[in-house]
């Protein structure tokens, strides 16, 4: 039996990713099983599960662990608190810039709150002058990720947030309208409550900082003004942060402010989290899904993801120490529409939602069951409070024996689900259907470098070539059949999940604005749209042209590919 990727394009990819020169698909799925693995017998059922593809670690995990280069398997990064300082004191501007300095050097992307700085034109004391604002010190880290990429030829990553209520946030909105500013940036509002409620009571909105009150806008104006923005530029993303930080497992440790680059991580002030993701399509078949092997995988993957937490090289100490006392870990699903859709379930149906909650009630429950198992083990996470843990609103919502669980032995992980955008990883498992998205394409083609020369490659999307089935693409789906998954997948994700609403450009504008209502309403974490035919598309077609300058492509930050529509992070 042949193992890793079947297509030229999907093996190349994998091996420009995340292996060593000369290092075949099986050793580097024997590499991460060694250096993963709890003895031999554990050691040979996860590099069977890797060798099979049927969990895909990320790419940042794959290209690090056993591996000889001095890189960090984490993902996911969020910096420390920035103080309102320029230089002076521990978190002062310049000391976090070179904090992301070091996280990005050795892989890592990297969000940050820019909402603790003052306004544009507030007086400083000390110095009898005016603040700069937020924008202008984010161009000292987006020159930081140019850099970085420049150096190592490695994409720089970044989510830059900046909250509502925030003096510069009309400036923030508008910040990435244009072709350069901010290309190692992507951009995400933090909504509060309080503006959402505003908005729908009409009533004004303070703009304050440091519980001053610098004016009073019009909601609904602030709020088309991000709409207008999101759909033009597919930024900024918004992030429901009061959501975020109720559903908390930790909310009685820790406050939340930002999130990684591509959204699925809300993390804390120098939060790290591992991510990977279950490929259903390798436990589908045209008639059934294989259950009972699902359940099965489940435990070895997490013992083995538990075990990066120890072993992993981290950019900072902050990050270890993170880590470490709250052993966060993000496993989600890939392949979703491919597997659903070969058992004849189109994507976005009810029936389809059924199945896909019937997958990730199967997932968090296993997850945590083993966890719990784990903890009996090796111990619970450092930051455990069981009785303050329970009353967390994911975990009431579990089984009451998941709950006696805790009670009784506590529990190895404080989070350990998230469903991330997987647009390198699914592409190198041959083309299957990304994390919760549905097809883009039955076929896309590529140029690829050979020892030969460049060539074109056809790419088929996986259901079509595997399974002979054509399932719905992105363009049939519609934007309320988007939501209707995320909603319905929400209360079963501990962190976040990162998904894209894609938007026909016919789309009426209040049903767009809608949209973002009813996520809100409905208890989602965040929304990001894309509107096809937009101005970020356009974008991203000069960029696939345009050859001038090699450091615009390696520090972009989480992009969606026009030719592919997957989100790419890593």
């Amino acid at each position: 039996m042949q193992h890793g990727p079947q297509s030229a394009f999907a093996q190349e990819l994998h091996a420009e990713k995340y292996r060593g020169e000369g290092e075949s698909f099986r050793e580097a799925m024997q590499r991460i099983a060694s250096a993963l693995s709890d003895g031999d017998a554990h050691y040979r059922s996860f590099r069977e599960i890797l060798l099979d593809m049927r969990m895909l670690p990320a790419g940042r995990v794959q290209a690090a662990m056993g591996s000889t280069r001095q890189v960090t398997p984490y993902n996911c990064f969020v910096s420390g608190t920035i103080e309102d300082s320029f230089v002076e004191g521990h978190g002062s501007i310049m000391k976090r810039a070179e904090e992301a300095a070091a996280t990005m050097r050795v892989g890592g992307g990297i969000g940050y709150d820019f909402s603790t700085l003052r306004p544009n034109g507030a007086h400083i004391r000390k110095l009898n002058s005016k603040s700069s604002g937020p924008l202008a010190f984010m161009e000292i880290y987006d020159a930081i990720c140019r850099c970085v990429a420049s150096a190592s030829n490695r994409r720089g990553a970044q989510m830059g947030v900046l909250r509502v209520d925030h003096p510069d946030i009309e400036a923030f909105v508008r910040s990435k309208q244009n072709r350069t500013r901010f290309s190692g940036f992507n951009i995400s509002v933090a909504v509060t409550d309080a503006f959402m409620q505003a908005l729908v009571a009409e009533r004004p909105f303070p703009l304050t900082f440091n519980g001053e009150v610098y004016k009073e806008v019009n909601p609904a104006t602030l709020w088309e003004t991000i709409m207008r923005s999101t759909w033009d530029w597919a930024e900024p993303g918004v992030l429901f942060i009061d959501r975020i930080n109720a559903d908390n497992n930790l909310a009685y440790c820790e406050t939340i402010a930002a999130t990684n680059p591509c959204g699925e991580q809300p993390l804390p002030p120098y939060g790290a989290c591992l991510l990977g993701s279950f490929n259903l399509t390798k436990y589908a078949t045209p008639r059934n899904f294989d259950w009972h092997g699902f359940k099965e995988d489940i435990p070895i993957v997490v013992r083995a993801m538990d075990n990066i937490i120890d072993r992993a090289i981290y950019p900072l100490w902050e990050h270890q120490q993170e880590a470490q006392s709250k052993r966060r870990m993000g496993l989600g699903i890939t392949g979703l529409a491919n597997a659903l859709e070969a058992q004849g379930t189109p994507y976005g149906s009810p029936d389809f939602l059924t199945e896909m909650q019937q997958i990730l009630m199967v997932l968090r429950d296993t997850v945590y069951e083993t966890s719990i198992q784990l903890a009996k083990e090796k111990g619970q996470f450092p930051m455990l409070d069981r009785a303050k843990y329970l009353e967390s609103p994911f975990i009431k919502r579990l089984p009451k024996y998941l709950r006696e669980g805790i009670a009784e032995n506590g529990i190895r992980n404080s989070h350990l689900l998230s469903i991330a955008p997987t647009g390198t990883i699914s592409m190198t498992a041959d083309n299957v259907s990304s994390g919760l998205e549905p097809v883009w394409a039955y076929a896309v083609e590529r140029q690829i470098m050979m020892e030969s020369g460049p060539r074109i490659e056809r790419i088929e999307d996986y259901g079509a070539a595997h399974f002979g089935v054509k399932g719905r693409t992105s363009k049939d789906v519609t934007a309320k059949e988007h939501l209707a998954v995320l909603l319905a997948a929400a209360p079963f994700v501990d962190s976040s999940i990162s998904k894209t609403c894609n938007v026909p450009a016919s789309t009426p504008w209040e049903d767009f604005k809608r949209l973002y209502l009813e996520a809100w309403r409905g208890g989602c974490k965040g929304l990001t749209t894309y509107t096809v035919g937009g101005q970020r598309e356009g974008i991203m077609a000069v960029a696939e042209d345009d050859t001038t300058s090699d450091t615009d492509e390696v520090v972009a930050a989480c992009r969606i590919d026009s030719e592919t529509g997957r989100k790419e992070c890593d």
